[in-house]
């Protein structure tokens, strides 16, 4: 079924024919090639000859080739297909391409319409530059983590997704896909220096820039949009599971009352937030989410069920846009590519299996003309790693 999906859909995708090269990495450079490959790139993921890459878990459908690129002959393979390719994602701290010799200077003289993509914790500048982290360090450079967290406790860190995926990866291929625009009417390449902080603070614009309204003002958790009125907020249900609750305008705010068979007067939306929190808490623990799930569902009060990974397919809004799929070797649903392209869109490749540590080095190796006794020899010597199982030399 898919692979017949993307026969019929294949041609029309809205990157298809574009070439991408990825220098392995942990969670953002991985995420960012995930979503050129979905909306129709193809992709060949540089992986190191003595790491498997294990943790990379979003590589489906990408190619794999394992190259030793600080060995000469092993970055002459690599300037050899970067010539060829629309877009480098490069994952390393500052300066680190340079010593190799394949920084952008290099291999943007050897291809004028190459994207250069940098994609680094604290970019290519700046007192941090050359400094590892993770994404909490850069979430906490961001000027976002204050904001993340309850009333009374230490900020809480968003998992990885605030700047790994969302001010990374994202904003990576956003990058991308922009300088592509402009490289149709330039016909030129260029460098994107993506910082996962100032791509985390980027998300951010709007919590920057609202500081003067009525929204903010008080400590964390104290506000409207982080749990310090009982309106927007999450309750607990009878069965351990739980509610979101969103109403913050006052006709919303009007059903949700309605829906816990209450009144105004029993419950005002403005007054003691803390009292209030505790009469929802109650109302809402007598009642198992599947029961309010279905009183809510009839009112138009922006409170939904908190769906659990396992619930999220199911769940008939989800089921209906086939918003999550169900691949036969994972046991957790996958997200379906976002945004949707109605004439060219985006298909999922995570039915596709993952790539085998260096499965695909013949393969591209003889795509750029070297002979069978050259791609042995390179493998011999540990320059290259090739999947001898799945390959044929």
């Amino acid at each position: 079924m898919v692979v017949k999906l993307i026969s019929a859909c294949g041609a029309r995708m809205a990157l298809k024919g574009l070439h991408v090269v990825e220098l392995a990495g942990l969670a953002p450079a991985p995420f960012c090639g995930m979503i050129l490959a979905e909306f129709g790139a193809t992709v060949v993921r540089i992986d190191k000859v003595s790491d498997g890459n294990v943790f990379d878990c979003i590589a489906n459908g990408k190619k794999s080739v394992a190259i030793d690129i600080t060995h000469p002959k092993g970055a002459a393979i690599f300037r050899h297909l970067c010539k060829t390719a629309d877009v480098l994602v490069e994952p390393y701290r500052k300066g680190v391409m340079e010593k190799l010799g394949l920084g952008p200077e290099i291999l943007l003289a050897e291809n004028p319409s190459l994207i250069y993509a940098r994609l680094t914790g604290y970019g290519q500048s700046g007192t941090y530059c050359e400094k590892g982290g993770h994404d909490l360090n850069y979430v906490a450079m961001s000027g976002l983590l204050p904001f993340l967290g309850r009333k009374n406790e230490k900020p809480t860190p968003p998992l990885n997704l605030l700047a790994d995926f969302g001010g990374g990866g994202l904003m990576c291929a956003l990058g991308i896909v922009m300088a592509l625009l402009e490289r149709s009417k330039s016909g030129k390449g260029q460098v994107i220096d993506a910082s996962m902080v100032e791509g985390a603070a980027y998300l951010g614009s709007w919590i920057f820039r609202s500081q003067h309204l009525p929204f903010w003002g008080n400590s964390r958790g104290e506000n409207l949009l982080d749990t310090g009125v009982h309106f927007y907020e999450v309750y607990e249900t009878k069965d351990g599971k739980y509610m979101a609750v969103g109403a913050i305008e006052s006709k919303f705010y009007d059903e949700l009352i309605k829906g816990l068979g209450l009144s105004s007067e029993e419950c005002p939306q403005i007054g003691d937030f803390n009292e209030a929190k505790l009469i929802f808490q109650e109302k809402f623990l007598q009642k198992t989410q599947k029961e309010w799930v279905k009183i809510f569902d009839s009112l138009d009060a922006c409170v939904t069920p908190v769906l659990s990974l396992e619930d999220v397919v199911t769940h008939p809004h989800n089921a209906s846009r086939k918003a999550f799929i169900s691949p036969a070797d994972s046991q957790v649903p996958v997200p379906s590519p976002a945004p949707r392209l109605l004439r060219t869109p985006a298909i999922s490749l995570a039915s596709q299996p993952q790539p085998k540590h260096g499965q695909h080095t013949v393969e591209i190796l003889q795509n750029l003309n070297y002979s069978s006794d050259e791609i042995m020899s390179l493998h011999k010597n540990g320059i290259v790693k090739c999947d001898m199982g799945r390959s044929r030399i």
